[in-house]
């Protein structure tokens, strides 16, 4: 799901429309999700051959991403470059070395080990921006790091992959790349020319995007846990506690690594989403395609679960935002 939010609002009513819209999208998508996944693992039959459409689908919510796009959303990559390259290099060292020892801790099977990996080594995830808005962060630096780190996913993605999944399982690093630029650089990059190409009537549909988008990655979810019902009854608990220990950490160190830099604390909250929160649609496409459903299971627990803490850490950190500016 991609729902941008305006960083600046005209009125206060229209502050109220727009943080209703974000909390509805928020809340709505984990509910959305998990009936999913539930349906997924309850009659994995009915998904049965689905599986080849996984990286369409996950074209049209890259597509979908890249309308809600404008250039305005790289001009922060150029007034704050300092602050966008540091999430880059948080997002892009904390996720993917978390996944790797994680794997390791936990002891997983090569399956499971190289499905939290290429969790830890995906862009940023597609409703960072939302959450970020409602812990009243840094819009402008989280749209920005979202951008620049998908962008660069194709050059950055499956090389970390080979380098920390290699040791489980072989890594097509080549095929990969296609894979990326195939399923999400080419839809975003054509979704922003017909964004500028026809952007008065585009804007009439912004409002139905965060919807498409959403249904699109329930739908992901329940074609990847249907391929692999049988596996997580067995591994729930295990995938789980990796998912809860990946997007956890990530939050923590990338909030770390903002006060760290001592960015403001709106560019603090910006980075914990930016670095904690996974386009878990691109890993789960991934596994499926280049190592198995099983090794998409990661994914499938963690665009659930991210979304589901990502909107509890945003409701605390509003409120602690709230009480500071009262107290000041």
């Amino acid at each position: 799901m991609h729902h941008r939010v305006q960083t600046q609002q005209t009125t206060s009513a229209g502050a109220q429309d727009a943080d209703k819209a974000a909390r509805l999208a928020v809340t709505v998508f984990p509910v959305l999700v998990l009936a999913a996944g539930t349906l997924g693992l309850a009659a994995p039959d009915a998904f049965e051959g689905w599986g080849t459409n996984v990286p369409y689908l996950l074209g049209l919510v890259m597509f979908c991403m890249g309308l809600t796009m404008t250039p305005l959303d790289f001009q922060g990559v150029v007034r704050r470059p300092w602050a966008v390259a540091l999430g880059l290099v948080a997002h892009y060292v904390i996720m993917p070395g978390l996944g790797w020892l994680i794997a390791h801790a936990l002891g997983l099977s090569p399956q499971l080990a190289a499905g939290v990996i290429l969790v830890g080594c995906a862009p940023s995830g597609t409703a960072s921006n939302v959450v970020t808005y409602l812990a009243r962060g840094d819009v402008a630096l989280s749209v920005s790091v979202a951008t620049v780190s998908t962008v660069l996913a194709p050059l950055i993605t499956p090389p970390l992959t080979l380098l920390l999944a290699g040791e489980y399982l072989p890594v097509d690093a080549g095929s990969m790349v296609t894979d990326i630029l195939k399923t999400v650089l080419l839809p975003v990059l054509a979704g922003l020319a017909m964004r500028l190409l026809f952007g008065r009537y585009v804007d009439r549909v912004l409002g139905a995007l965060p919807w498409l988008s959403a249904l699109t990655i329930a739908a992901i979810v329940a074609i990847v846990v249907s391929g692999s019902a049988a596996a997580i009854k067995s591994a729930a608990a295990l995938v789980f506690l990796a998912v809860f220990l990946h997007n956890g950490l990530g939050l923590a160190l990338g909030y770390g690594a903002g006060k760290l830099a001592r960015l403001g604390a709106p560019a603090a909250r910006a980075m914990a989403f930016e670095v904690g929160m996974q386009n878990s649609g691109l890993a789960a496409s991934l596994a499926t395609a280049h190592f198995s459903p099983l090794a998409a299971l990661p994914a499938a627990v963690f665009s659930v679960w991210h979304n589901v803490s990502g909107a509890l850490v945003a409701a605390w950190m509003s409120h602690r935002a709230r009480r500071q500016e009262r107290a000041s």
